[in-house]
């Protein structure tokens, strides 16, 4: 049988077009194959996204399994320090170049918050920090702890525009230093600092907020519960929790219907991008959890929309990058992550995986509920959130 010419996907090498005859390959193929430059497309990538499904199929291969087996499986079940450093640094310290590539100046690896989402990048995310900090309620002289702090951003923008005394913590020193130097460029390092520290190790004191942006699914299914508690024992009894983690929807769960996109993509997140982060769970595990550390959960929020939004703009810078990003770390990583930026976008948009904001406080008779008369949420239209 000959190749499809109207298959855009293109083999390079010899003896790959056999793979692409007049059928759907499994997309983990196409994905090593495009990767490790075997294939090209004839199409823009973010076209042949758009119809992916006409020529790739999800399924698993054996690729997969040897994965599971000798990675995720240990992975999963040992999240000792020394590994999670490892995961951690060898993703967070490959170059801050690497990342501002595509994060933007702001350099925040999190979801942004879009009034219209027609907003660029950076105004987005200048919303979502403000956002957070309206969420807890900071005030001027409050003790802040941001778990997971990536490069600061947070940290710098409550302290300068909130006035708390704010701490990151982050095992990566690339974020550690970026993170101080643009607290001393706000000219708030007398009540700012990141530290580069594992977040087993933070010293037991008392904080009045804590925020936490997508750290936690790095701590694992495992240790989830003990971190959860760690929290609540490091919050003042009249204190606020954030917690930002993504999640997968609940019906890819054994019992309530599998969707193969979802698990394929899955695999590949936690193979190339983001290994160890396996406590990227459904709604249900994240509030059970909570609830079993002693926290009544106040509100909820889907930000998937926005996140499949961010990421898209991501891409583009992505794109705008591409020369610098190929000449100093080859056409493999950018290619890999033109697939996990490209993808994402679409997995976000369809739902299946999310991102979920929940702000907590500790369920005690004497909490001071009537806080909440004033709180911010997500989506009010009328309050101080629009000009």
């Amino acid at each position: 049988m000959a190749y499809d010419a109207t298959n855009p996907i293109v083999p390079k090498k010899p003896g790959i077009e056999s793979r692409y005859r007049s059928r759907q390959v499994p997309i983990t193929t196409f994905i090593e194959d495009y990767i490790d430059g075997r294939v090209d497309l004839s199409v823009d990538f973010r076209d042949f996204l758009n119809q992916r499904n006409k020529f790739i199929k999800y399924a698993l291969v054996a690729d997969h399994l040897k994965f599971i087996v000798t990675r995720f499986i240990p992975e999963i079940t040992i999240h000792s320090k020394e590994q999670d450093e490892r995961i951690v640094r060898d993703h967070y310290d490959r170059g801050n170049d690497f990342f501002a590539s595509f994060l933007g100046d702001r350099m925040v690896y999190t979801s942004a918050f879009f009034k219209t989402g027609e907003e660029d990048l950076e105004t987005a995310q200048d919303q979502k920090m403000d956002l957070v900090c309206r969420k807890i309620q900071m005030e001027r002289g409050e003790r802040h702890l941001d778990i997971g702090c990536g490069w600061g951003t947070l940290v710098m923008h409550a302290a300068r525009d909130f006035g708390t005394d704010s701490t990151g913590v982050t095992l990566a020193q690339d974020g550690t230093d970026y993170g101080n130097a643009q607290i001393a460029r706000a000219g708030v390092s007398d009540h700012a600092r990141i530290i580069r520290s594992d977040y087993r190790d933070i010293p037991n004191t008392k904080f009045d907020k804590i925020t936490c942006l997508e750290m936690a699914e790095h701590v694992g299914i495992k240790n989830f519960l003990k971190f959860m508690k760690q929290i609540s024992g490091l919050l003042e009894d009249d204190g606020l929790f954030y917690l930002q983690i993504a999640g997968l929807r609940a019906r890819t769960g054994m019992f309530s219907g599998l969707n193969m996109e979802d698990i394929v993509w899955g695999l590949f997140m936690s193979k190339y991008i983001f290994p160890g982060a396996d406590a990227s769970m459904p709604l249900s595990f994240v509030v059970k959890n909570l609830e079993k550390a002693g926290f009544e959960i106040h509100s909820v929020e889907n930000v998937g929309i926005h996140y499949s939004r961010t990421i898209d703009l991501w891409y583009d810078n992505w794109m705008r990058n591409k020369s610098v990003i190929v000449n100093k770390y080859g056409e493999r990583w950018f290619r890999l992550w033109q697939v996990f930026l490209g993808w994402s976008v679409h997995i976000a948009a369809q739902g299946a995986s999310t991102c979920f904001q929940l702000v907590c406080n500790k369920n005690l008779d004497e909490f001071n509920r009537k806080r909440w008369f004033s709180g911010v949420a997500l989506g009010e239209r009328e309050m101080e959130l629009v000009d």
